[in-house]
């Protein structure tokens, strides 16, 4: 006897086996998430499959767990030619049972750490915890930490005390060699982050930190690469605003634009830092600092027309969505960096550089030709240090050449 599965899905006969119960409820999470119906009938028939395989196979409820999924394949493999979507859709089903607490889902027991990764996962600890800050600086300074520790002790134990400056100096001499200046800095800058970590512990008595070299490098030696109004103007009226994708698009490029808003910051904001009363903007910068932005007229008609016209039914909390299922907010900064570089594509712009980085700096370069001081801009910006804002001070040679004055005598 046929059953229906919100009125899409339709098996030749009613669910059997363990997961029989529990095959609606799995639907209605995947219809949930934004998958197409295809997608729905495509899962939730190969639950039911893998359901009455179970049932087969004596195997009850509480014992699901993905080395099943794994044996089930390989069953249904030898029957149907199988599809790339299997093993997908069959931990889409596992990890639904799981959140339901249907499952005690067997877990491979945790390898121990080793002496190093121990003092790494400390180190991070504190740089989250005590420090608060940004998740993205932390993925960057924990790679050349793990590094040094294990050129200075290998898989052995870890003795903080017994470092000294002749092993800082040479980690740092033979790794700078094969670095791009950027990352060889920012090595530098992590290395001193963590010994003044060891020094704060009581690890070490001697500042170490003191001992990390400076990697060699002109002061602020390029000039930032910022997008002109004239292609900011040209990529807003290339967006199909008729659509609920473009209608997304043009509102984070406008945030971006006009408020020069870091990619993550626009990926992470919620419905709930847009006050529309007062027309303000709760930002969350760095470090978890939150920033109180004017909203602009257009940008909140942007967001608006998303909001109303665009943005997908969720129960996340997030402005923006992700436009294919699972529909949610973004995982990082990658989603919005990737809106920015299809737009360019599509408008066929050659614009400085692909990222969404360049508005911020198109924004400041703006601010600074029409008078603004770089406080303003710094706080505009949310700058902490006066420093980071002085970048936009210098000026390209093309700008220098029309204040030059003419050689007495004309050229020889």
């Amino acid at each position: 006897m046929k059953c229906t599965i919100r009125d899409h899905v339709v098996l030749s006969r009613s669910p059997e086996g363990p997961i029989a119960a529990r095959i609606v409820a799995f639907a209605n999470s995947i219809a949930e998430q934004g998958y197409s119906v295809q997608s729905l009938r495509y899962k939730v028939r190969l639950a039911a499959s893998f359901s009455r395989w179970l049932e087969r196979t004596g195997i009850d409820l509480h014992s699901v767990c993905s080395d099943h999924a794994v044996r089930y394949l390989r069953y249904r493999a030898r029957r149907v030619r199988p599809c790339p979507g299997d093993r997908s859709a069959l931990r889409h089903l596992i990890d639904f049972l799981d959140r339901e607490g249907l499952i005690s889902r067997l877990r491979i027991p945790a390898r121990r750490p080793t002496p190093v990764e121990s003092c790494v996962q400390e180190y991070e600890e504190y740089l989250r915890e005590a420090r608060a800050l940004a998740e993205a600086t932390i993925v960057n300074y924990v790679p050349f930490i793990k590094d040094f520790l294990e050129d200075c002790f290998g898989d052995g134990r870890v003795g903080l005390s017994h470092l000294r400056a002749g092993d800082v100096v040479r980690f740092v001499q033979r790794q700078a060699a094969r670095l791009h200046l950027k990352r060889a800095k920012l090595m530098t800058t992590a290395l001193r982050s963590f010994l003044r970590y060891a020094c704060y512990r009581g690890d070490i008595t001697l500042d170490l930190a003191a001992a990390v070299p400076v990697v060699a490098n002109w002061s602020m030696p390029s000039i930032p690469r910022a997008i002109p109004p004239e292609q900011i103007r040209q990529l807003l009226a290339s967006i199909d605003r008729r659509t609920a994708v473009g209608r997304r698009d043009y509102a984070i490029l406008l945030l971006l634009a006009r408020l020069g808003l870091r990619s993550g910051e626009v990926a992470f904001l919620e419905l709930e830092d847009i006050d529309w009363n007062t027309g303000q903007l709760c930002v969350r910068g760095k470090s978890g600092q939150h920033n109180g932005l004017p909203l602009p007229t257009d940008v909140g008609k942007a967001i608006a027309a998303y909001l109303r016209y665009g943005r997908p039914h969720s129960t996340s909390r997030r402005v923006f969505l992700r436009a294919k299922a699972p529909v949610t907010g973004f995982r990082g900064a990658s989603g919005v960096g990737s809106i920015v570089r299809h737009a360019l594509q599509r408008a066929g712009i050659d614009a400085p550089t692909m990222g969404a980085h360049q508005f911020r700096h198109g924004l400041a370069s703006e601010m600074l030709r029409h008078g603004a001081s770089l406080g303003e801009i710094g706080e505009l910006l949310g700058h902490h240090h006066p420093q980071t804002t002085t970048i936009y001070t210098k000026v390209d040679i093309k700008a220098l050449r029309t204040l030059a004055v003419p050689w007495p005598g004309g050229v020889r």
